[in-house]
Formats: structure tokens, sequence, C-alpha cells
């Protein structure tokens, strides 16, 4: 049974950034853009490069390593939208950002 874990705080990812985070035995990139918050796979589906320290763009991230291109808010690579990351489901309770694993 899926539940709500805390994978950060909201003042750890400043609008416009991502960050690498471990929780629930996962390791995700949780982003922040447009006032809200959005939670994906971290491994780039093409060389598992960390999506997490890439740049963010609204609400599409560069990977890092050879610049393959993400929507965050679907988890869709932007060339090819068939190639899906999984997205999680996110809440946010007073200063604490919950993810369901």
């Amino acid at each position: 049974m899926a539940q709500f874990i805390k994978a950060a705080r909201r003042g750890d990812i400043p609008e416009g950034s991502g960050k690498i985070i471990e929780t629930g035995g996962r390791t995700l990139a949780l982003f922040h853009a447009n006032g809200q918050f959005y939670a994906i796979d971290n491994a780039c589906m093409h060389r598992g490069g960390p999506l997490g320290e890439g740049e963010v763009y609204g609400t599409r991230v560069v990977c890092p390593w050879h610049g393959w291109e993400y929507d965050f808010s679907t988890g869709c690579n932007v060339d090819d939208p068939s190639m899906k990351l999984t997205c999680f489901v996110l809440k946010v309770e007073g200063d604490d950002i919950l993810v369901e694993i």
C-alpha cells in the first residue's frame, strides 16, 4: 500500500530549481516550478544521468549528461513522449513536502 513520506521542506527547493532526494528506497528528482512541486524518477532514460541536477526551464529539465529533456509535470521526454518517467504524487502540509511511495 502506498503511503506519503516526507521528502523535503518547502525552503529546500527554491522556485525554478531541482534537487535529488532519497526517500522510501527510491531516488527521485524533486522540482519547484510555477508555485508547484513535482517529483519524477531521478535517472534519465538515456544513460541514467541525474535529472535533479539538470537545468530547469518552466516545467522542463535538461539532463546534465547528454541533454535529454523531460517535462516533469508529465514525466514525458520532450522529443519522444512515449518515453515516460514515473511521476509521483506530492502534497504539501505546512512546510513539509510529502511524496507518495
